[in-house]
């Protein structure tokens, strides 16, 4: 008389962990693949050496207003002063849309900030956040 192997339930799930384990760790396996490529630069940076890209032109930011680019705000509260801010409305996290009558505006909640990113009008009380800015020839860059 032959007898048949019989496995237990416990004998199945433990085998089925064991394959799954084993099927894991060989599809995060590297042995042999190629390099990953280098990330690509943020948004904003360049490669060493090469030009920075401009957010905006000075011409395109006018005096006692500014344009929004990105996460950006570039306000020029006064001739040639150009400002960095965050696009980010402090109060709730909404991005700011529009730049009118001196004030950056938020429609989210009726948020409204200077240009130089302070608070004017609630709900948000804290400023935008500064980001650095510079002129560069007739361009205006990050950093």
């Amino acid at each position: 008389m032959t007898t048949s192997p019989t496995v237990s339930r416990r004998g199945v799930v433990l085998g089925a962990g064991v394959a799954a384990a084993a099927a894991a760790v060989a599809g995060c396996s590297t042995y042999g693949a190629e390099p990953a490529a280098p990330a690509p630069a943020a948004p904003g940076t360049a490669e060493p050496g090469a030009p920075i890209p401009a957010l905006a032109k000075t011409a395109d930011v006018p005096v006692g207003g500014g344009v929004i680019v990105g996460d950006t705000v570039i306000t020029q509260p006064t001739p040639g002063n150009y400002v960095g801010l965050s696009s980010t409305c402090t109060h709730a996290g909404c991005t700011v849309t529009e730049i009118q009558d001196g004030a950056i505006d938020c429609v989210c909640h009726g948020s409204k900030f200077a240009l130089d990113g302070t608070a004017v009008a609630g709900p948000a009380k804290k400023p935008l956040a500064a980001k650095v800015v510079r002129v560069e020839g007739d361009s205006i860059v990050a950093g």
